[in-house]
């Protein structure tokens, strides 16, 4: 079985909400935050299988299209390749926030079809987010759970909390069977 590394999109790898970019709906509005390719390019030496689950209701909201969500993700792709990086694959769910659909975080439903696809133990396996629905879809999996750039002060269960993914690359490391 392989151990996997799932990683939320917006406030884990790219920036969102800040002065520079509100949400991602362009490819020009994807900023990868600092040291993001250098520890995903770690995570891949090391073996982990990496994927991106992230939600975007913003198609179902209106605000871009799945082609257009292909180029934000085709960009990502790209910015990590030119720091050594890749990302092994990306589910995501197009619903409207509060749409009680089976792939939509809080729900556990892209970490299992990612582990189906890919052989993942998902008890060996981490979920990395920034926000309530992805500690709780990790837990639902079965992961270990690292919450990163918390805009809040609650904590949500996660088993550990780091400001960004680099810092919590070492705590990742040590859990790599």
């Amino acid at each position: 079985m392989n151990q996997a590394v799932f990683l939320d999109r917006d406030g884990v790898v790219n920036e969102v909400l800040t002065s520079r970019v509100k949400f991602v709906n362009k490819p020009r509005d994807f900023y990868l935050l600092k040291g993001v390719g250098e520890s995903i390019k770690c995570l891949n030496e090391s073996g982990f299988l990496v994927f991106i689950v992230t939600n975007q209701g913003g198609i179902g909201l209106g605000y871009m299209t799945e082609s257009i969500l292909e180029t934000i993700h085709i960009a990502m792709r790209e910015k990590l390749a030119k720091q050594g990086a890749m990302i092994d694959d990306i589910a995501y769910c197009s619903h409207k926030p509060n749409s009680d659909c089976p792939c939509r975080k809080p729900k556990a439903h892209m970490l299992h079809t990612l582990a189906d696809k890919y052989s993942v133990d998902l008890h060996q396996s981490i979920m990395v987010g920034d926000r309530e629905p992805d500690i709780l879809a990790g837990k639902e999996a079965g992961c270990r759970t690292v919450l990163v750039h918390s805009r809040s002060k609650q904590t949500y269960g996660a088993d550990v909390i780091f400001d960004d993914l680099k810092r919590a690359l070492p705590w990742i490391l040590q859990h790599k069977s």
